[in-house]
């Protein structure tokens, strides 16, 4: 009988460790999300499509950018928080580029080098004015002329928007504290050996592959052939994603902060950043999708009012964190529901996926961007409501 105390004691003393090691903030969050599972059928339905969105549409590219520029890094002996911080000129329109680019990996990794304190606020709101998001691959799809001159407009209004900002507030306004990394160091010197690793990077890969088919309107089930039936696009996924919130909530060292991302091989990093982005889109998705299930509110019906109202309200909606507000007004301008400068105030005011991480890491400087943003955002929309339509 003392026995079986003791080795009761001992395993909560453990429990109790273990709970302590992982902080308040990450054990709510993991008592909400399985919590969520046994709310009903619908609220399970909803959380699994959500993940595998969440891995699929964001994850595997956010990963592929990473991995890309720490791959550069590692083998030019450099790491590119130091580029940016030689060539300042620069910094806008690499920014701004950036962000102008599909998806949301770009953005991340330009507020990953503000958190680092390589980069201007100016560059921030440059980043964040021009992406569009996911909902960029969307408009690609269905109007591909429309969707180029809508890229280049953000890239050009980014541009121009973070000089600004840089000029009216200079270039130490709300600039975060140097931090340097060692992006060089072989992965085998890494300091945090985690053995999820291997099967992370086997479920990356073809989440990449299958994460393109999805944009190009693929129907990925099919090509598992008998296996079809069992959603395995889906299924990989939600492995994925829950694989990156395991390691990162399981992992002490992993915190609500930019320190994912400071040690280790470009591996490591791409992995440990690409898994807290994957934290705070999964929190998102789900805040978005299960606030319209249960509020029943339809962001259609919203801009069935006065035309003049349309862009406003975009350009409101565009202020929402994540992309699934942003498909849906992207969504109603390709069924001509909503005028195209409603599709242009919303694609500047938009941040996309990028404002979770930015709101984690950095939310003074994610919140004042993104009201900065509004200013071109109802410039353009309305300019072109008043000229063109």
């Amino acid at each position: 009988m003392t026995a079986l105390v003791a080795n009761a004691m001992t395993g909560l003393s453990q429990s109790a460790r273990f709970a302590r090691s992982l902080g308040p903030a990450k054990l709510v969050l993991l008592v909400a999300l399985a919590g969520l599972t046994l709310v009903g059928p619908e609220t399970r339905a909803i959380v699994a499509d959500m993940l595998a969105e969440a891995y699929l549409q964001v994850s595997v590219f956010v990963a592929a950018t990473l991995g890309l520029i720490y791959f550069v890094e590692s083998r030019r002996k450099t790491d590119f928080a130091t580029f940016l911080d030689q060539h300042r000129r620069w910094q806008i329109p690499i920014a701004a580029c950036l962000g102008a680019l599909p998806g949301c990996g770009g953005a991340v990794v330009v507020v990953v080098q503000y958190v680092r304190g390589a980069i201007s606020f100016g560059a921030v709101v440059a980043v964040l004015t021009a992406t569009m998001g996911d909902a960029a691959f969307l408009l690609l799809a269905a109007e591909p002329r429309t969707a180029i001159g809508v890229y280049v407009m953000g890239a050009v209004v980014g541009m121009a928007s973070g000089a600004l900002i840089d000029l009216i507030h200079g270039p130490n306004f709300m600039r975060q504290t140097r931090i340097d990394v060692s992006p060089w160091v072989p992965e085998s010197d890494a300091p945090r050996i985690n053995p999820l690793r291997p099967l992370w990077l086997a479920l990356v890969m073809p989440g990449f592959v299958l994460g393109v088919l999805l944009l190009l309107e693929v129907d990925t089930d099919a090509l598992f052939g008998p296996l079809a039936a069992q959603d395995p696009t889906q299924l990989i996924g939600m492995a994925g994603a829950l694989l990156a919130l395991g390691m990162w909530t399981l992992d002490p060292e992993q915190r609500f902060d930019p320190g994912v991302c400071r040690t280790g091989g470009p591996v490591a990093r791409m992995m440990d950043t690409t898994n807290f982005v994957t934290v705070w889109v999964v929190v998102g998705f789900l805040v978005y999708e299960l606030g319209v299930h249960f509020t029943g509110i339809d962001l259609g019906s919203i801009f069935h009012t006065w035309a003049y109202l349309v862009p406003l309200l975009a350009v409101v909606v565009g202020f929402l964190p994540g992309c699934g507000p942003q498909i849906v007004v992207t969504t109603l301008y390709i069924q001509e529901i909503v005028p195209l400068s409603a599709q242009l105030g919303n694609a500047i005011s938009n941040d996309g996926d990028a404002l979770f991480p930015a709101i984690a890491i950095a939310p003074k400087a994610a919140v004042v961007a993104t009201l900065y943003s509004a200013v071109p955002a109802l410039l353009i929309a309305y300019g072109y409501l008043v000229f063109f339509e």
